[in-house]
């Protein structure tokens, strides 16, 4: 090891240079356990060949580079292993806004838009269960009155006055075509579930869409509309332009009915009725956003807002979901009370239910008995469940006889809350806490039948819809609106698909315990017609999502070729080779590079023309020494994938240039295009496998990884190896882990 230091590395990093700030001089002599946090990132430099760069003259030979990484990580791994030390863990932490939506359903089969409930989270280490210890004034009135809402709806008690819910459409949502989960023969529209508290009478009330100058858009001919429950329809109505002058205030006065539902959540439906059109025509021309009304105006009306009202006369309470009335108890009222109680509380909590936590709830049933009767105590009651901090809070206690510092197991029944938190974003169920409270669960053989049985399980989307979906950052298409002059075609329903596209591709990895590499080179995807019209592929029709086996040269299939990816890594109006070449860095290689110091100037900033190829443009950049240390690493990545426009669409030109999609990676490897930089990432499996492994593990821990994590990777990855890294053997590794299974005990400030 010493010979590679000498030899390749000291020059930069001596005491007089010290590049980076690191002087390997100084602790090339000291233990190597004194500084394991530089020799840790010095390992994930020289086994991601980033180090020496790749301008030296000389730099080491592939054995060379294998040999000093192994030799550094056996060293690593072998304190590891004589002194387990499972990093820092917060003892408190708060769901998150995701985690409670999930809870609040698995708990009380209650379905609610927790977007309307509670604020975002904030994101840190790229999740957004990390910073989530505190509870803010503010945030606990916003849980007080979630709680209320949550419990009378669970409880089927009496709902008092009428509320209301408004659905906004987006602006940018083609409304031509038919919706998945509505009827066929529909256009337009969106369904939804939503809770009708009570069965009874709602109003419901429709509002079109309106151009800048409030005319209705699309208005032309006679357009029948539906509202419909459980795909059912329940009062239809008939849209015109009328005779004469136009009043478009009154054009949909009269969208607005009343509709008895029977209580419980619903599926939600307005739509159209669809016009009578020629199928080989319309598949004859290019796909048309119509939702803009200066290139491509709506051929027909569109839903704007949607507001459901009620219950404006309530036959009968709720069929509550949280079957309280079904548990058989004798006694008092506060016998029964606690019989109905205990079990929900067990689930709530996480754990047995002691006398003490029946306190709280007691005291609010009993309050809530005097004044409403038994129904109303058990809705007050179940409230006081809701803000305790024993359901808002995850919380993890040290034996009484530990001491700070000691490295100790962590009980069952956190096992089962990290388990369940980590494959389901909810709540353990009965059969996790079972194994917890009879202390088996964390037997080797009854986790690795969870693990199965949990990924089996519906619940395990969450993956896809919540950890991948941060991971790969596509919850930032939300967010993107491309310039509408330079991209014509890209409505909602396009970044609704994109989003669509890749947490089904994630999610098939999940299902058929493939590789994880499956998820680079898969040559297969899922489309729908609007998706696949982008894409260019033909044969697809109908909104439904399917799997689809891609013929060869259609430039699709891996995370690298889809839309989602594509597009949050562009800007409005044109593509980032820098975006996407430090996203390939730091979510594929794992080796994402420092943000840019502070005077340094954007591209815009730099005189240069912009009608210029992007590789010419970015050259500029590369002038500049302090910024040619970072664009080295990120711009050549980025440009391999530059065949794709800035909404993914495929190219082979760029204004009048030939597309320039030659790249490379930061061990030194030259390619061209996606195709070649697949190639080159299959070279070296390990830094893809590893990178998800980390990005895995931060999120089931719900902190930033450490340097004494590293060694947990590392076991976890040779574990994996000889099944071509399947998903389950990866997830079942970071669920055996140290820092997983293990604690340090709180040292108090």
């Amino acid at each position: 090891m010493h010979n590679f230091l000498e030899n390749y590395c000291i020059d930069c990093h001596d005491g007089g240079i010290k590049k980076g700030g690191l002087d390997l001089e100084k602790i090339s002599t000291d233990n190597i356990a004194k500084h394991p946090e530089i020799w840790e990132h010095i390992i994930l430099r020289i086994d991601s060949r980033q180090m020496p760069p790749m301008d030296e003259k000389y730099r080491p030979e592939e054995t060379e580079y294998a040999s000093t990484v192994k030799l550094l990580e056996d060293y690593l791994d072998s304190i590891a292993a004589e002194n387990p030390d499972p990093g820092h863990a917060e003892p408190l932490r708060r769901m998150t806004r995701t985690e409670y939506g999930n809870a609040i359903r698995d708990l009380l089969g209650v379905e609610i838009d927790v977007s309307e409930l509670l604020p975002k989270d904030e994101s840190s280490h790229g999740f957004d269960n990390i910073t989530i210890g505190s509870l803010s004034p503010t945030l606990l009135n916003r849980y007080i009155d979630a709680a209320r809402k949550i419990s009378r709806i669970a409880v089927g008690g009496e709902q008092g006055s009428p509320r209301v819910r408004i659905i906004r459409l987006p602006a940018d949502r083609t409304q031509e075509e038919h919706i998945e989960g509505l009827p066929p023969g529909t256009r337009g529209g969106t369904v939804i579930p939503h809770t009708f508290p009570a069965t009874g009478e709602y109003e419901v009330s429709v509002r079109l869409t309106r151009d800048r100058n409030e005319v209705v858009e699309g208005l032309n001919g006679t357009h029948t509309m539906e509202i419909l429950v459980d795909g059912e329809t329940q009062s239809s109505f008939s849209i015109k332009r009328p005779k004469g002058t136009i009043d478009y205030d009154e054009i949909d006065a009269h969208l607005n009915t009343r509709i008895k539902v029977e209580a419980g959540t619903r599926q939600f439906g307005a739509t159209f009725i669809e016009g009578s059109k020629s199928l080989s025509e319309d598949m004859r021309e290019p796909y048309q956003a119509r939702f803009n009304v200066h290139r491509h105006p709506r051929l027909s009306p569109a839903i704007y807002q949607i507001s459901i009202l009620g219950p404006i006369e309530q036959e009968t309470t709720a069929k509550a979901t949280w079957p309280w009335r079904e548990i058989e108890a004798d006694g008092s009222d506060e016998e029964r009370a606690r019989k109905i109680l205990g079990s929900l509380m067990r689930i709530a909590y996480r754990r047995t239910v002691t006398e003490e936590d029946f306190t709280s709830p007691i005291e609010f049933f009993k309050e809530g008995l005097a004044s409403g009767g038994f129904e109303k105590g058990i809705e007050d009651a179940l409230s006081a469940v809701l803000v305790s901090p024993n359901f808002l809070f995850r919380i993890e206690t040290d034996p009484s006889d530990a001491k700070p510092g000691d490295v100790l197991p962590i009980g069952d029944f956190a096992l089962a809350s990290r388990l369940s938190y980590f494959l389901w974003s909810s709540l353990p169920d009965t059969e996790l806490l079972d194994l917890a409270e009879a202390g088996k669960l964390s037997d080797q053989k009854n986790m690795q039948a969870q693990i199965r049985r949990m990924l089996a399980d519906p619940r395990s989307e969450a993956l896809s819809t919540n950890f991948a979906s941060q991971w790969l950052h596509i919850r930032n298409l939300a967010a993107v609106s491309p310039d509408l002059r330079l991209f014509p075609d890209f409505d909602d329903n396009l970044r609704e698909a994109f989003r669509r596209e890749t947490e089904l591709l994630f999610q098939s990895i999940v299902d058929e315990d493939r590789s994880i590499i499956d998820l680079i080179t898969a040559d297969y995807t899922f489309l729908n017609q609007r998706l696949a019209a982008h894409y260019g592929i033909p044969g697809i029709y109908g909104s439904r999502f399917r799997k689809v086996k891609l013929a060869e040269g259609t430039n699709r299939g891996g995370l690298l070729r889809q839309g989602s990816i594509l597009t949050v890594t562009s800007y409005a109006n044109r593509t980032s080779p820098v975006l996407r070449g430090n996203w390939v860095l730091e979510n594929i290689i794992g080796t994402p590079t420092p943000p840019p110091p502070a005077d340094i100037p954007s591209l815009e900033d730099v005189s240069v023309s912009a009608d210029l190829p992007m590789r010419e443009r970015l050259g500029k950049h590369r002038e500049s020494k302090s910024c040619a240390t970072c664009h080295n690493l990120m711009d050549p990545p980025g440009f391999a994938l530059e065949n794709f426009d800035a909404v993914g669409r495929w190219r082979e030109m760029e204004g009048a240039s030939p597309v320039d999609s030659s790249g490379g990676l930061p061990d030194g490897s030259l390619f061209t295009g996606t195709d070649g930089m697949e190639k080159a990432l299959l070279d070296r499996p390990d830094l893809f496998a590893r990178t998800l492994t980390e990005k895995l593990l931060t999120y089931a821990l719900g902190r930033g990884l450490e340097a004494s994590d590293m060694p947990a990777v590392r076991r976890i990855l040779r574990d994996a190896e000889p099944s071509g890294y399947q998903f389950s053997e990866i997830i079942t590794g970071v669920v055996s882990s140290v820092p997983f299974t293990m604690k340090k005990c709180h040292v108090p400030d």
